[in-house]
C-alpha cells in the first residue's frame, strides 16, 4: 500500500487522469459525439455514393433515349405502357415483388 500511495498522489498523474477524464466526458467535443458524427458522416458519403451511381446511370440513360429512337419506343412503352394502333398490352406483376 506504501508503494501505490507516491503514485496515486502525483501531481502529474492527477493532472493527466483529470485531463483525460476532461476530453472524454465534459469537453465540446468529447470522444462520443466525435463519434457519431464519424458515423453520421459514413452514412452521408455512402448516400452521395448511391446518388452519384442514379444521377450516372440516369444521364448514361438520357444519352441513350436522346440518341436511339429504338431506345425512345422501348421508354416510352415500358413507362407510360403506349403502344401502337391495334396492339393490346398485358401487364404481369411479379407476386414475390407484390408481397414487399
Amino acid at each position: 500500500m506504501k508503494k501505490i500511495i507516491p503514485y496515486i498522489t502525483n501531481k502529474y498523474l492527477i493532472a493527466s487522469v483529470f485531463f483525460v477524464v476532461w476530453m472524454l466526458f465534459y469537453d465540446q467535443r468529447d470522444y462520443f459525439q466525435q463519434k457519431e458524427r464519424r458515423d453520421e458522416l459514413h452514412k452521408l458519403e455512402m448516400k452521395k455514393a448511391y446518388y452519384q451511381q442514379e444521377i450516372d446511370k440516369t444521364k448514361k440513360e438520357l444519352g441513350d433515349l436522346e440518341n436511339s429512337p429504338a431506345a425512345l419506343e422501348k421508354y416510352a412503352r415500358e413507362r407510360y405502357l403506349m403502344k401502337k394502333d391495334g396492339e393490346d398490352i398485358f401487364i404481369l406483376e411479379d407476386s414475390a415483388a407484390a408481397k414487399k
